[in-house]
């Protein structure tokens, strides 16, 4: 059994930081030695979160960045590199959605999924990749897709596009930065439980859905510590390019 990662020596920077599955993220990555990079719209939201980890032992900073904005990005970089070095490890986590039929899905509401999904994850991938070169010290970029970048559910076409997309854009970051050392790899989560969705979850269609399930229970978000821990450390050495879902067989149940 291969012992837990330390990465006391590899700064990380989490976008959506501010809550559910980012702040997460970044607890699991400070509790591993990692000085972690809180990322998000509004750097206030992330002093909480911050004092949490310093609290625990941890090293932790806040930045505010717009991922849809590449002037923004490029500042929150170079303000983490001032604040802990080059960022090695990059999660990228900022994700929304919107749940509206096609035919009443207007441009904005298109454009701001794709805005925040794809195109801030690829804006902030290549700004973390160019200083990571520069630095010649290698890294691992973790992008966070979803289940429906393979499988897909009515309303929810621009989140599944945007996380196909994610998918590939993974693939094709993977092939191109393999040279400099840098991995680049996805988590696929399946139905995770967070504050935003317990309570759909109890009700009547939720339960129905968690019946769907192969384990018949929904994710914690500690069910991804595992996957999170692998891609940051040294364990995926040899891994670039790759998507590791974890849903509990959902996936696999609706082929």
């Amino acid at each position: 059994m291969n012992p837990p990662p330390d990465l006391r020596d590899r700064p990380a920077l989490v976008t959506g930081a501010s809550g559910g599955l980012g702040a997460h993220f970044a607890r699991t990555l400070a509790r591993h030695g990692a000085p972690v990079v809180l990322a998000a719209r509004r750097r206030e939201k992330l002093m909480d979160l911050a004092d949490f980890i310093k609290a625990e032992g941890g090293e932790a900073v806040a930045v505010e960045v717009d991922v849809t904005d590449s002037a923004s990005v490029t500042d929150a970089l170079s303000d983490a590199q001032r604040l802990v070095g080059t960022v090695r490890i990059l999660v990228n986590n900022s994700g929304i959605a919107s749940t509206t039929p096609v035919l009443d899905t207007e441009d904005e509401d298109w454009n701001r999924v794709l805005d925040t999904n794809l195109t801030g994850a690829f804006l902030v991938a290549r700004e973390a990749a160019r200083r990571m070169v520069a630095a010649k010290e290698g890294g691992s970029i973790i992008n966070i897709t979803s289940v429906l970048g393979d499988g897909v559910m009515t309303n929810l076409a621009s989140y599944c596009a945007s996380k196909a997309g994610l998918k590939h854009l993974t693939e094709a970051m993977a092939l191109e930065f393999a040279r400099y050392g840098i991995r680049v790899n996805a988590i696929a989560p399946g139905y995770i439980e967070t504050d935003m969705n317990r309570e759909f979850f109890r009700s009547e269609p939720g339960l129905a859905l968690i019946k769907r399930i192969p384990q018949r229970r929904l994710g914690q978000p500690a069910d991804l510590d595992g996957v999170l821990l692998l891609l940051a450390g040294d364990g995926s050495a040899f891994m670039t390019g790759a998507t590791l879902v974890v849903d509990g067989g959902h996936l696999v149940s609706s082929l």
